[in-house]
């Protein structure tokens, strides 16, 4: 049996991690990072505590020899980086959210530069640091066609990484870049005190508005009841390793957004993410008001509690 190789561009936490499940797995990983580290080291910054596999090679040239290539750099980078992609091999997008200023998702950004690259997109309920270590876990690989992302499933999947196909890569987009936004506003009702309570209505509402938008676009809303959807939804909210969640606590706790990214050398999505996706929103006629009271919040606009009063206060409706 041949053995594969992927290459994976971006060394952030994720890419790492999705080099290490791949070499786990028996394949030959090219990793690109964008400041290498020598040969011989095999612990990346992002990763620390995670020793790399021998049969993962780190450069700083972009590979354009591989039977798949992962992309795993940051969303509002995704542009920069396609343009100097060469090669033919498909493409999976691995990051997440919605490009300010243009308002386009990670597949359209690809259509646009590399036309006739085939693609995907890879998305679910996945914290770096698990993958890395051969944790159980399971997301969703997105397609066009059924056939090709159950190529791309079958190609990458692993014996702890389950991948599931499905054709509605629009929704699984669309799940991806607002779970990060809604985890800002989960972290802020859990740091303001708001409770419990208040992060589980939050939680089940934005599956709603994720559900208004994802249909007024064409996707499916059984997309957004899955993997990509609520389970990657459920696992940013509530867990402490999510970037999004944890500077959602801080900000409902009371420092400052500039404080905040101020002190960070990771990338917390949502913040870039919020006003592109309600943005696409309004384009789209759909009212998305949790994302728009974090949204507001994120400006400074007003504080958490103001938040809470004004969602309190919408005129009651139906479920």
């Amino acid at each position: 049996m041949t053995v594969p190789t992927i290459a994976v561009i971006g060394a952030g936490a994720w890419g790492t991690a999705l080099a290490c499940a791949q070499a786990q797995a028996g394949a030959n990983v090219i990793l690109w990072m964008r400041n290498p580290v020598p040969p011989d080291v095999r612990r990346l910054p992002r990763l620390p505590d995670v020793e790399l596999p021998g049969n993962i090679t780190v450069t700083g040239d972009l590979p354009t020899n591989a039977d798949l290539t992962l992309i795993a750099v940051p969303l509002q980078t995704l542009r920069s980086v396609a343009t100097c992609l060469s090669g033919t091999s498909p493409l999976v997008v691995c990051c997440k959210g919605v490009e300010t200023g243009t308002g386009d998702l990670p597949l359209d950004i690809l259509t646009e530069i590399l036309p006739d690259r085939p693609r995907g997109v890879f998305s679910g309920p996945n914290f770096a640091i698990e993958v890395a270590r051969g944790l159980p876990a399971a997301a969703t690989i997105a397609a066009e066609t059924l056939d090709a992302a159950q190529q791309y499933a079958s190609l990458l999947s692993t014996p702890t990484l389950r991948l599931y196909a499905s054709d509605d890569p629009l929704g699984v987009q669309i799940a991806g870049a607002a779970k990060n936004v809604i985890a800002i506003g989960a972290g802020i009702a859990i740091g303001a005190g708001l409770g419990e309570n208040a992060r589980a209505a939050l939680i089940t509402r934005a599956i709603v508005e994720i559900g208004r938008l994802s249909a007024a676009m064409g996707g499916r809303a059984a997309t957004i009841s899955g993997l990509s959807g609520l389970g990657d939804l459920i696992l940013t909210c509530t867990g402490r390793g999510s970037r999004n969640y944890s500077l959602g606590l801080a900000l409902g706790e009371g420092e400052r957004l500039e404080d905040i990214l101020s002190h960070r050398s990771t990338v917390a999505e949502g913040v870039a993410t919020a006003p592109a996706l309600l943005a696409l929103a309004r384009r789209y006629g759909v009212t998305m008001p949790i994302v728009e009271t974090v949204t507001a919040l994120l400006a400074g606009r007003f504080d958490p509690s103001t938040a809470r009063n004004l969602l309190l206060d919408r005129p009651p409706a139906t479920e």
